[in-house]
């Protein structure tokens, strides 16, 4: 059988990963990482926080991520490397804010993975949502321990789904007879600190074009491919988003939205629609089993090539002679968020999943002022604005979440400086 690889790719040499993906499959990547599973989990916590105000959330969470991708799109064309913010911050700012981005986003991520597989729980069976999530993590890293990966044409699969079930919603809800347009009206209960704290947690939706940037060893033409893919992801996602977010609105209003577990599904039953009720469910765990497949792999080996150059315990740099997988680092991560799963809430995920994040995307920006105009530098204001965009959504989202996400940004920031005191 021919082993030739496939039309417009280009040979990989010897321990290099092929370039064979073009714009067409980025944004497909990016969707497959970004519509589906988020917009199942947040609308709700951050309608709690932001009451009437939650598309202004909504509206500033996609001007941060915008300043973010393109940061991250001009630092990955320069540096098409596997690794993302973590090459980025060691290449442009030094070793320890490169650590600091790869810690801060394998305990973002792990957190997502919580979130995910909570999803999944709240989708499949309201009432044991803890005891479901916990068999998804432990099923699904026994899928990827056994070496099967997620590919392009899976995502597709599950971004055809979603967006059928997604549409199907809007439709439903924009043309029931409960629909009431005073319901989009900002009221007295939405703060900026609500707004503010909403789009902390809505982040946590758009998060997902970091994937685009971390395929720059993958990429045909990385300097042409990465830069266009992102923006065109992150506009059809926000199409969508504000869609689905007006249209669940329209139905149940702020505050019935903010009290329901599963928001897409009780948006379809205050539609009158009960039939599609069952579908957004399955949806739902498709969208978010997807997503947890996809980040127990990325977090498993981001600890991986962290392990390698010692930042984690070398110990979890240990690839299966079978299977040729990090079997130790993804039982590990499977473990944590297993744990995860089993003692915090959506909400308290999502949070702590966004701290992790914004600080790892802050990173970012603050990599992408270093450019100079022929390193293809961004407009000043964009990595400003989302250098101090991160900062904010960040300390603004809920206490708890702050709190222990910076003892665990600073408890990684104390093993880096034990360990290089330790190696002089």
């Amino acid at each position: 059988m021919s082993s030739k690889p496939p039309r417009g790719a280009v040979p990989a040499p010897p321990g290099e990963l092929r370039r064979h993906i073009g714009v067409p499959d980025a944004v497909m990547i990016g969707l497959g990482s970004m519509i589906g599973a988020g917009i199942f989990a947040s609308l709700a916590p951050a309608a709690r926080a932001a009451g009437s105000g939650l598309l202004l959330g909504l509206a500033l969470a996609a001007v941060v991520a915008y300043c973010n991708a393109t940061s991250s799109a001009r630092l990955a064309a320069l540096y098409p490397a596997s690794g993302g913010t973590y090459v980025y911050g060691r290449e442009r700012l030094g070793a320890f804010w490169g650590y600091l981005a790869g810690w801060a986003f394998v305990v973002g991520k792990t957190a997502s993975c919580a979130a995910m597989a909570l999803t999944v729980g709240s989708y499949v069976w309201p009432g044991q949502a803890h005891a479901i999530a916990v068999a998804a993590v432990v099923a699904l890293t026994a899928v990827n321990y056994a070496g099967i990966q997620k590919s392009v044409l899976l995502t597709r699969v599950i971004v055809a789904v979603v967006l059928a079930v997604l549409a199907a919603v809007a439709t439903a809800s924009l043309t029931s007879d409960g629909v009431d347009a005073a319901r989009l009206e900002i009221g007295t209960d939405a703060t900026a600190t609500g707004v503010l704290q909403a789009a902390g947690l809505l982040f946590f939706a758009f998060a997902g074009y970091a994937r685009i940037a971390t395929l720059g060893e993958e990429a045909r033409d990385p300097a042409r491919t990465i830069p266009r893919a992102i923006p065109i992801a992150l506009g059809i996602t926000l199409v969508v988003y504000a869609l689905v977010a007006v249209s669940v609105l329209l139905v149940l209003g702020p505050g019935g939205l903010a009290s329901a577990p599963a928001p897409l599904a009780e948006a379809a039953r205050a539609a009158g629609a009960d039939w599609l009720v069952p579908v957004v469910r399955v949806g739902a765990a498709v969208a978010a089993l997807g997503s947890l497949l996809a980040l127990i792999l990325g977090v498993s080996r981001t600890t991986l090539a962290m392990a390698r150059d010692r930042h984690l315990p070398h110990a979890l740099a240990a690839v299966h002679p079978r299977f040729q997988v990090p079997h130790r680092a993804e039982l590990l991560v499977g473990a944590v968020v297993a744990v995860a799963a089993a003692t915090t809430d959506v909400r308290g995920a999502i949070g702590f999943s966004s701290f992790g994040v914004l600080a790892y995307y802050a990173i970012a920006n603050a990599s992408a002022w270093t450019l100079t105009p022929a390193e293809g530098r961004p407009a000043r204001i964009i990595p400003v604005v989302g250098l101090a965009g991160c900062l904010v959504l960040a300390f603004a989202l809920p206490l708890p979440s702050v709190l222990a996400g910076a003892a665990v940004l600073l408890a990684g920031a104390a093993a880096y400086g034990i360990r290089r005191a330790a190696s002089r």
